[in-house]
């Protein structure tokens, strides 16, 4: 019989729960023991829809209050020493290790956060030295295993495998010159199998161990310590079913094959020819294989037909008894349920599976491939050959105006009029910024107010002039605030904006959206995804009337906002199709309409931010050099049509440049900020050994934590900068937008800043 099983599943809430509960916590309005009660109802709603979807294995422990990898860092003891010195309770030095803590006299700024693999959820970077002792501090999965069982729901419990903990981890500041991160698993594996053993003990028949970072080339340079490492495990643990997603394995297979686990799972969604090799490396073992088929990253109804065939090449060749139907990964990634939508098109409805549906998926597909004759699985099939039949007919269908002028773009799209030095020059006369410009990132708070008032807007309760002067008096609020304070390159503040792909895709043809499809992107940060449904192009202006509104109330340089065209379609749920790359210069070349209309509009300074570029990177490196090409040409499509004197910037953060240097270069922004101020500005050396010679602004200050940084620090920060950067080319600016903080951490923050960049024009003439 061949059993179904999701790998994980969204842990915001049906109606966003946690954000709320969480928010309340930090806000002080609710108790500890209110917020674990919030987070219980959430586990135990999410196992019954489960549960009703007739899944096999229903996942357990891998529910977080903001991060899973945090939650194995403080369950495991893998704790800084900067926090515990703060005597807080455990469960605030979990958020504070996650955002920082400023307040009843600690300060301590937040562990340093990146992406997952290629996806836009951030994990909390574990830090380990010769000094960390891990020890078991809370056996999360046993806990919610039982919690589970009380409700009376079967779980399959789920914890991240110790070495894409301790890869996936970084060596700390203190530790000494020689240690490696790898180095503590000697210390780790103890605590491993105490927790595996508890689980077993507890009658725990089978444990999810995730290890992503099997999928990585890297992986094989410790194929002896994970054999070491599960030889150990195996001997005290449930049945191990051992999970890798978002790649495939090639010749890590051949080592993973001779792992003492029950069960593989594989990502057949991103990777559907692995099949074969795994099937060969497996076949002579005991082995059951887990089929991820059912995609955890999109929302795209799955093909039944294509689906089934590759549970049947498995069944041939080892039985239907060692299949399983799966996610392809944890559906985190994806919106709890599509029966929340009330306002898409039947049509879209029709095309669209969300986490819940996907679920109902995989019971389906399994039910079949074990030979179910039940009408209901029966008219299922057909119902879905039906389905993505009408789909096929609409992704026939093209806008052949859009399709004809990708197809006329030339290499001169892709070329500034002149070289940097000769743009830089131009732009020194026209801009008149002084050494050590200051700027932000874009976007600054979005209160309350500006949160109601766009949702009247939306009710119809505000009509559009009154909408719009709101907008525009928060607009002179902010310019007004930039110079007061004495900002040099001001923004408008990004008050009309939802986010900064939304904003973008609801003002473009060819995509579709929803009312409530929140995906987490970290902690309590959550976003919505807008769904590429066909051809992408631009209407009309989408920013200009407001940069030019900005610029007016003004003598200082405006800067406009527009986000990449990569970021827009790795923050957007893609077609799946046509290529990401055909998606990618559709939007670019919507955006270089846009950038020409902001320059002739007199704005001279425009900003197209990329802080995704390096997050859509493949995992394997042979597949680099393609998406490299066409992700910076889609970028310097949209920037290279604009005349000397505008400066052209982007962003970027979280991002490890090393490996991809050249392709940074490459993009010639004029002007590039980067996330620094978590990751020990260890990027900047980067900018030294590649020879850098375009301007940037490397973060001072970390805004993803309402901590407040002094004005002497940002001056320690500036200063530490001028090693790597030369003086003449180095910006003064935040990691990030501020569209999450508050106003008052906003002004002290950005006047400290200020101040500090000040002592350094006077320090560093």
């Amino acid at each position: 019989m061949v059993l179904s099983s999701v790998l994980g599943f969204p842990r915001i809430g049906g109606n966003r729960e946690v954000k709320k509960a969480v928010e309340a916590y930090w806000a002080g309005k609710i108790s500890a023991d209110e917020l674990a009660k919030a987070a219980a109802a959430v586990r135990k709603a999410s196992w019954e829809s489960l549960k009703a979807q007739h899944v096999d294995f229903i996942p357990s422990g891998e529910f977080t209050l903001y991060d899973h990898v945090l939650d194995h860092s403080a369950a495991f003891n893998v704790i800084p020493p900067r926090y515990p010195t703060q005597q807080l309770s455990a469960l605030d030095t979990y958020f504070a290790m996650g955002r920082g803590r400023q307040a009843d006299g600690v300060d301590v700024p937040a562990s340093e956060m990146k992406k997952w693999f290629d996806s836009n959820y951030h994990f909390v970077v574990p830090e380990f030295s010769q000094a960390t002792e891990p020890k078991l501090l809370r056996n999360k999965a046993l806990e919610e295993y039982k919690e589970a069982k009380a409700v009376g729901i079967t779980t399959r419990p789920v914890i991240l495998g110790p070495l894409s903990f301790i890869l996936l981890g970084k060596k700390a500041r203190e530790a000494s010159a020689d240690f490696q991160p790898i180095d503590i698993l000697p210390k780790l594996l103890p605590v491993y199998k105490q927790l595996l053993s508890e689980l077993r003990e507890a009658g725990v028949e089978w444990v999810q161990v995730d290890e992503p970072i099997l999928v990585l080339e890297s992986a094989g340079d410790y194929a002896q310590q994970f054999t070491s490492t599960y030889k150990e495990l195996a001997k005290v643990a449930p049945k191990i079913v051992l999970t890798t997603y978002f790649g495939r394995l090639e010749s890590n297979v051949n080592f993973i094959a001779g792992l003492p686990i029950a069960a593989l799972h594989i990502d057949l969604d991103r990777e559907p020819a692995q099949l074969g090799p795994v099937l060969d490396a497996i076949k002579d073992t005991s082995i059951t294989l887990s089929l991820g088929v059912v995609s955890g990253r999109n929302i795209w109804k799955n093909d039944f037909a294509a689906s089934i065939d590759l549970g049947k090449k498995a069944i041939a060749s080892i039985g239907p008894n060692r299949v399983i139907i799966a996610t392809s990964s944890s559906l985190l990634h994806t919106p709890v349920t599509l029966a929340s939508e009330k306002k898409l098109s039947a049509r879209h409805k029709d095309f669209f599976s969300f986490a819940l549906e996907k679920a109902h998926e995989v019971a389906i597909i399994s039910a079949i491939l074990s030979g179910s004759t039940d009408a209901f699985h029966t008219y299922a099939l057909e119902a879905n050959r039906e389905s993505i039949a009408r789909r096929r007919e609409f992704e026939s269908t093209s806008d052949d105006a859009v399709r004809k002028r990708v197809q006329a773009i030339t290499d001169e799209h892709f070329k500034r009029k002149s070289d940097f030095i000769v743009r830089r020059a131009a732009q020194e006369g026209h801009l008149n910024l002084p050494r050590f410009p200051t700027t932000t990132i874009g976007s600054f708070p979005q209160t309350k107010e500006i949160r109601q008032a766009r949702a009247k807007f939306t009710k119809g309760e505000l009509t559009q002039a009154e909408y719009e002067e709101f907008i525009a008096k928060e607009i002179e609020h902010v310019v007004r605030f930039q110079e007061r304070i004495g900002l040099d390159l001001l923004v408008h503040g990004e008050s009309e904006r939802n986010d900064m792909v939304q904003y973008f895709g609801e003002q473009l043809n060819g995509f579709a959206f929803t009312e409530h499809a929140w995906v987490q992107s970290y902690g309590s940060r959550y976003v919505r995804p807008p769904i590429i449904v066909s051809d992408v192009s631009r209407p009309g202006p989408i920013t200009v009337r407001w940069s030019k509104y900005a610029q007016s109330l003004t003598q200082k340089q405006m800067k406009g906002m527009l986000t990449g065209p990569v970021t827009i379609l790795n923050w957007s749920f893609p077609r799946i199709d046509v290529s990401r790359e055909i998606q990618s210069k559709q939007l670019a070349l919507a955006l270089r309409d846009e950038v020409l209309d902001l320059e002739a509009a007199g704005i001279h300074a425009i900003q197209v931010d990329e802080p995704a570029i390096r997050e859509g990177l493949p995992l394997r490196r042979v597949d680099w050099d393609a998406y490299l090409t066409w992700a910076v040409d889609s970028f310097r499509l949209a920037t290279s049509g604009v005349q000397n004197t505008t400066q052209t910037h982007s962003h970027f953060c979280y991002s490890d440049f090393n490996d991809i240097f050249p392709s940074i270069k490459r993009l010639d922004a004029d002007v590039i900020s980067i996330e620094a101020s978590k990751s020990d500005m260890k990027l900047l050396t980067s900018f030294k050994a590649f020879g850098y010679e375009n301007e940037i602004g490397p973060g001072v200050y970390d805004i993803h934590s309402p901590r407040v940084p002094s004005t002497q620090e940002i001056k320690e920060r500036i200063t530490a900068m001028l090693g790597p950067i030369r003086k003449d080319l180095l910006f003064v600016n935040p990691d990030c937008g501020l569209k999450t903080r508050a106003w008052k951490e906003t002004e002290a923050s950005l006047s400290n800043l200020v101040e500090a960049a000040r002592w350094a024009r006077e320090t560093y003439k």
